[in-house]
């Protein structure tokens, strides 16, 4: 016996084609992913390889899912999965799962040879990437510019809106809390542009629906284009995507959503369909703000608290309600009212004198003591610390769903140069969160919605199995002493006690 390492234990190769697979708990996901109609969503939706030859549109979307599911973050991962051969044998047994005989045997003669893999390989997904492309468009530096989505990608856009539509019919809300955000894929390829942080990136712009803890809405950029551009456009388009049962809207955002159209249309109610949409933005600090601010009275700021485990704890910030008006609406009386909060922090460590504009926050002095200084512009009532905490959770949720995004799964790492590969890689991203999210929610129970995909690859997803076929059926074998054993057998329960898409 020649030795291997320290310890007295050898890896030796199994040659047998036994089913082993290092993913037992990924099959959950596929049934998920059948039950809610996301499989026919894309059969419906996408027409990159319909009537081709080779991989189907759903089985190269699907495969990438699955990936980021599973931990993968590069198009080369797809090896890991087609060498788990257990949980590639149950893939190819259930990918023509719903289709009848004459689609199965349109599926079987889209390959001229054998097949031989279970998902495609990274050639293969780079050339269906490829169909993303936005025709004629040429990424420019000083230029911010976004190119008309292709069809395909519009494509995967109609796919998502049909997997949140089918999280509204599980779990209706009759509101829409939207936050929207825009975030930075730093990347090293020559064709990323540089953004305002003095890197080459891509800067998607998302649309987080708060209620369902979906992605409802996102537009991939380049990372010149600032996070406010068309930002109104971007509201309106996902409006249009909300599901029937949702009655009113709500907006929140950060300061690139401190624009006199996006507020007007919001306090107006231009909306045919929800007229007034409630909001409070992040507003620029100005000099005409900062000189409202110095008119506030001491007696006037109230203590700022914060949630902590249900009950309100005091901070050591400071809210106040300033009579403010910007100078573009004094100049028009017809214009919505809005309120203004300021809120006030000591600045403990006080910056150098003269260092005061390098700092990366606005600050103010009062009383020869300086403070940070951010403010809130809301057309919201109610008493204006509790606006600001409704505010605050845009950052806890939305922010930490981009976490997610670029960490968990695999949009924070682009596969190519092109612009178009990029955003369908960032889209079929999106679709893995939101399917994970509705199978925690919905498969999983409450005791999973707060869990992050790390703790249920190890937990859930990464349970070692074997994969047997008996009786014209499949078995996928686990210990009966791993913990996962009773949470697999409830979940699947639950995902087939849940209803059919409807229409």
């Amino acid at each position: 016996m020649v030795t291997q390492g320290v310890l007295e234990f050898q890896y030796q190769p199994d040659t047998t084609k036994t089913g082993l697979t290092a993913n037992a708990g990924l099959p959950l996901y596929l049934d998920l992913a059948f039950r809610s109609g996301l499989v026919e969503s894309l059969r419906q939706h996408l027409e990159v390889r319909r009537g081709g030859q080779g991989w189907a549109d759903e089985q190269v979307v699907l495969s990438l899912m699955l990936m980021n599911l599973a931990g993968g973050e590069s198009v080369a991962d797809l090896e890991v999965l087609e060498a788990d051969e257990g949980f590639a044998r149950l893939l190819r047994r259930v990918e023509q799962h719903g289709l009848g005989r004459r689609e199965r045997r349109e599926m079987e003669r889209r390959w001229r040879k054998q097949r031989e893999r279970s998902v495609p390989s990274a050639s293969a997904v780079f050339r269906y990437l490829a169909a993303f492309e936005a025709e004629g468009y040429v990424a420019q530096m000083g230029k911010a510019a976004i190119p008309a989505p292709s069809a395909p990608l519009l494509g995967l856009g109609r796919v998502n809106a049909d997997l949140v539509r089918y999280a509204q019919q599980c779990r209706p809300s009759a509101t829409a809390t939207l936050d929207m955000d825009a975030t930075l894929i730093e990347s090293c390829k020559r064709a990323a542009l540089f953004c305002y942080q003095g890197m080459r990136a891509y800067q998607p712009h998302n649309v987080w629906w708060a209620e369902q803890q979906q992605m409802l809405h996102t537009e991939f950029r380049d990372g010149n284009v600032p996070a406010g551009h068309e930002q109104l456009r971007v509201l309106k388009d996902a409006l249009e995507m909300l599901p029937a049962g949702v009655e009113r809207v709500f907006m929140r955002s950060d300061s690139a959503g401190y624009q006199q159209e996006l507020l007007e249309y919001c306090a107006e109610g231009e909306h045919e369909r929800f007229k007034v949409i409630e909001f409070a933005v992040s507003a620029d600090v100005t000099a005409a703000f900062r000189a409202a601010v110095h008119e506030v009275k001491d007696e006037d700021w109230q203590s700022l608290h914060r949630n902590h485990q249900g009950q309100l704890v005091p901070t050591e910030q400071q809210w106040a309600e300033v009579c403010f008006v910007p100078e573009r609406k004094a100049r028009s009386k017809k214009q919505p009212e809005y309120r203004f909060l300021a809120i006030r922090e000591p600045l403990r460590q006080p910056a150098l004198p003269g260092m005061q504009a390098d700092l990366p926050f606005p600050v103010i002095e009062f009383k020869s003591e300086v403070y940070k200084l951010f403010g809130v512009v809301t057309n919201r009532t109610g008493e204006g610390g509790q606006i600001i905490r409704w505010h605050r959770e845009r950052c806890g949720k939305s922010e930490e769903a981009h976490a997610v995004m670029k960490d968990d799964l695999a949009g924070g790492r682009l596969p190519s140069g092109s612009f178009g590969e990029n955003a369908a890689w960032w889209q079929i991203m999106v679709l893995a969160l939101n399917l994970n999210t509705l199978f925690k929610r919905e498969a999983l129970g409450e005791g999973w919605v707060h869990r992050r995909l790390k703790a249920l690859r190890y937990a859930l997803i990464g349970v070692p199995g074997k994969v047997m076929e008996r009786s014209r059926g499949l078995i996928v074998r686990i210990s009966a002493r791993h913990p996962a054993w009773e949470v697999l057998l409830r979940a699947r329960g639950r995902i087939l006690a849940l209803p059919l898409p409807a229409g």
